[in-house]
Parts: C-alpha cells; sequence; structure tokens
C-alpha cells in the first residue's frame, strides 16, 4: 500500500481589485485601461481572421507593433494611440465622462469596458 503523501498548504492571497492596483503600480487605472484596449484589438483582429500583417496595414503601423500589442507589450503605445488603432479597425468608441460621480478627496478612475 502506497504511503500518503503529506499535503501542504500554500499561502494564496486574493487580489481585491485587479493585478495592477493589487501590486501598488503606479498609474494602476492607466495600465489598466491600455490592456482592456490591448484586449479588445487582439479580439478584433481574431475575429475578422486577420493576420498581424493584415491588421498592421489597416491601423497604420508596423507587424512588430501588432506582435507587441498581443504579447501584452503596452509601454511604448498611450491609451490615445491604442484608441486610434480600434477605430482604424472599424470599432466605434465611446468616451463616457460621469460628472455626478466628482468626490473632492480623490482622484478620479479610468474604466474601459469592451462591449
Amino acid at each position: 500500500m502506497a504511503e500518503e503523501s503529506e499535503v501542504s498548504e500554500t499561502d494564496v492571497t486574493y487580489g481585491v481589485t485587479d493585478v495592477f492596483h493589487d501590486l501598488g503600480l503606479p498609474d494602476a487605472d492607466e495600465l489598466l485601461a491600455k490592456s482592456k484596449l490591448a484586449i479588445a484589438i487582439h479580439n478584433t483582429i481574431e475575429a475578422r481572421g486577420l493576420t498581424q500583417s493584415q491588421a498592421a496595414a489597416l491601423m497604420g503601423t508596423d507587424q512588430g507593433k501588432v506582435s507587441k500589442i498581443i504579447r501584452g507589450r503596452l509601454s511604448e503605445f498611450s491609451t490615445e494611440r491604442l484608441l486610434n488603432y480600434l477605430l482604424h479597425l472599424g470599432l466605434d468608441v465611446d468616451i463616457v465622462i460621469h460628472k455626478e460621480t466628482f468626490v473632492a478627496k480623490r482622484e478620479g478612475t479610468i474604466n474601459v469596458a469592451y462591449v
């Protein structure tokens, strides 16, 4: 009869918000927004059955930059640039500012929804 192996417990820490906030990274809202925009770009390229080169031609960039976006290497891309890529891919982008949520003692937040 095989001896039972000892099961060790591992500490697991569950995030509260998203990985960027949980890690305490500066500009966490912007990093999260950029990652959601990159996901939208990637999903659109896949849904349309485009190669990276074809997508790059539509987006007005080169294949290497499309590859970086798909791999989540977003440090050289501004939020504005990613938004423009989505426009070039034929998606509509809405920006909504919620004036009713003003709170004097905190900074506002950036939220991106891909619907």
